[in-house]
């Protein structure tokens, strides 16, 4: 309780800093693909209370958000993979020069809680893991996932696609670990803070370095807002040293680490 009040005061510090600008309440639309959407909800209800503000959040995968930008959808701020910010941008989606790196997250491994835990301190161990696994679950790498994504490129250089194939339990985005939960998979592979979010499961670690993909995330304020200053207010908030602390708890770094 007193590490929640701790940082509620230090966001609302940071607010009373980012923000002066904004003198009405506005209600923004914000797109979000997984990873970094933690991070938001935790900082929501001191950003609402300060500044008045009320936030509405949409989640997607990145390839998902892609989608949905092109068939129309609103939005005021996005916060995706660079890849995606820089294809809106050049698509007329969101504001040139809006974009800033905010987070940087690693893939791991989970187990169901109160199961032993594989050995993964190496390539070699990760992958006799993997093997010796009844089945993984992971992001289906078709619903645009980046972490599904890569791990299909990494089982290919690992050798190991066709023998994880027949074991896979793929989800269409969201979280792959409650798949454990409910006794589908044994092994989870996603990001670290995804990983983190499911109940009754334990986060083994992350990957071995020389197979470790980090994936950054980056935030963007839509080309067509009329909320541009509560927008940007979001963003800093998501950059400052107030979030730093957070995102470490979070399993996620910040982008310049």
């Amino acid at each position: 309780m007193k590490n929640c009040l701790k940082w509620m005061a230090m966001i609302c510090l940071a607010l009373l800093i980012v923000q002066p600008d904004v003198a009405r309440a506005a209600e923004l639309r914000v797109l979000t693909t997984g990873a970094i959407k933690p991070i938001l909800e935790a900082m929501l209800p001191a950003y609402e209370q300060q500044s008045g503000n009320s936030v509405t959040v949409f989640k997607d995968t990145a390839g998902g958000v892609l989608k949905r930008v092109a068939a129309g959808e609103n939005f005021d701020v996005i916060l995706a993979p660079p890849s995606v910010i820089t294809a809106l941008i050049g698509r007329g989606k969101v504001l040139p020069g809006s974009k800033i790196d905010l987070i940087k997250v690693g893939v791991g491994v989970a187990v169901k809680a109160g199961t032993p835990e594989p050995d993964i301190s190496s390539v070699a161990a990760f992958k006799q893991a993997l093997l010796a696994a009844h089945h993984v679950t992971y992001i289906d790498p078709a619903s645009g996932g980046s972490s599904g994504i890569y791990l299909a490129k990494l089982f290919q250089k690992l050798g190991i696609a066709a023998d994880i194939k027949s074991k896979s339990v793929l989800s269409e985005g969201g979280l792959s670990a409650t798949n454990l939960v409910s006794g589908q998979a044994d092994i989870a592979i996603q990001q670290i803070s995804e990983l983190m979010l499911v109940k009754g499961v334990t986060v083994v670690g992350p990957l071995p370095a020389a197979i470790q993909n980090y994936t950054v995330y980056s935030g963007g304020i839509g080309a067509h807002t009329q909320k541009k200053a509560a927008a940007n207010a979001l963003l800093k908030l998501l950059a400052s040293p107030a979030a730093v602390k957070l995102l470490q708890e979070k399993g996620m770094e910040p982008a310049g680490s």
